[in-house]
């Protein structure tokens, strides 16, 4: 009789967890949308409330959270492909908006730049202000390849990031010298020094930027043409959207992949204590270096799709605020949490267009709501998880 009653639970568990991630997968997808199309300001606060609620009710109930984080775990191939279906669909949900398109784009590129930076700041606890640097590097390497050579976006992507990657071990290897905030002020210098040559270089277009960067083509479709799907026509922002979404699908694999190996270990150590790595034999000098280099890597990808997605790049867009806003998405987040990194970086690429009615005070009311959800959540709103092995 208890056999039995036994084996029906388990059989039962699954079940129930598949549908926890069915539901929080779907009201995930729906709150965005929501919070995308919201126009009315009243409406915007009315959806952050609701989002706070469900913060304070699993801060409140940490037994809610454990069986949610559970029932993810064991059904982690359904919420993969559940969560590739809801991507795939997203864009004939949002009624055709281009403003709403646009966001999404943005946001999935702040999404990848917040992974990047994760590698350092939360794998392996190392500050780095010049994110913002090599988003820059990526997206002029590349639009001076399209402009200057002729070459084509598909060709420029991986070029871009390797002269981005280049730049990250030039300021990996000086910056093992200092220490923590010492660290965080060779970031800094880099930063300004790249968006001083930027504005300065003849080559670079000076303050006036680069105009005219080509739209990528994929086998005869233009980028800038709508996309039809299914008989849907889509518009032509719907292209970035699916690009932007597959590079940070690619990010997140290379996350995910990083943090189970011994890199990953590697960086947790120093992030635990970077004397007692020594000790253990980890070469702490390649590790930092490497957190750099992968940095610069992805935050290169990102910044040529940028480049190629506005067709105008100015120094003003990768100022050292880019750096700082990328820092306070994984800080926002939860650090060293994949899924945090990705939802801060949503939340803080929306939240100052969506205040935008409150005009010169949007800024103010930007800080306190950031500064509310880390009260509600101080290690980030979905904190860094213990180590499973």
């Amino acid at each position: 009789m208890s056999t039995n009653r036994v084996t029906a639970r388990a059989t039962a568990f699954p079940v129930s967890g598949l549908l926890i991630v069915i539901v929080t997968e779907i009201l995930g997808a729906a709150f965005l949308r929501e919070f995308l199309l919201a126009e009315d300001w009243r409406y915007v606060v009315g959806l952050l409330a609701i989002f706070a609620l469900a913060l304070v009710l699993m801060q409140q109930v940490p037994a809610l959270e454990r069986r949610i984080e559970d029932a993810f775990d064991r059904q982690k191939g359904a919420a993969i492909v559940l969560g590739l279906m809801l991507v795939l669909a997203f864009p004939f949900v949002l009624d055709g908006n281009t403003y709403a398109f646009h966001l999404c784009v943005i946001a999935q590129l702040y999404a990848v730049l917040a992974l990047a930076l994760n590698f350092q700041l939360g794998s392996a606890n190392i500050p780095n202000f010049a994110t913002g640097a090599s988003y820059g590097i990526g997206a002029y390497a590349s639009a001076l390849l399209a402009l200057n050579f002729d070459v084509s976006f598909w060709l420029a992507l991986p070029a871009a990031a390797i002269v981005a990657t280049i730049f990250g071990f030039l300021l990996g290897l000086p910056s093992m010298r200092t220490r923590e905030s010492y660290l965080a002020l060779v970031t800094i210098a880099f930063g300004v020094v790249v968006h001083q040559l930027l504005n300065n270089l003849e080559f670079t277009g000076g303050p006036n930027g680069l105009v005219g960067i080509p739209v990528p083509e994929l086998f005869g479709h233009s980028f800038a043409s709508p996309l039809t799907i299914f008989g849907v026509q889509l518009p032509s922002q719907a292209n970035f959207y699916y690009l932007s979404a597959l590079l940070v699908a690619v990010a997140i694999l290379f996350a995910s992949r990083l943090h189970n190996s011994r890199v990953g270990l590697a960086w947790n150590a120093l992030r635990a204590d970077d004397l007692a790595a020594r000790c253990q034999g980890i070469n702490t000098t390649w590790y930092k270096v490497l957190a750099f280099a992968v940095d610069a890597f992805l935050a290169g990808f990102a910044g040529t799709i940028y480049a190629f997605y506005v067709g105008y790049i100015s120094p003003d867009n990768f100022t050292f605020l880019v750096s700082v806003t990328i820092m306070t998405m994984v800080i926002a987040g939860g650090m060293d949490n994949i899924l945090g990194v990705i939802v801060g970086a949503f939340l803080l690429t929306l939240l100052p267009e969506k205040l935008r009615a409150f005009s010169d005070y949007r800024i103010l009311f930007f800080g306190v709501t950031v500064i509310a959800f880390l009260m509600i959540r101080p290690q980030g709103i979905f904190p860094q998880r213990l180590r499973r092995y």
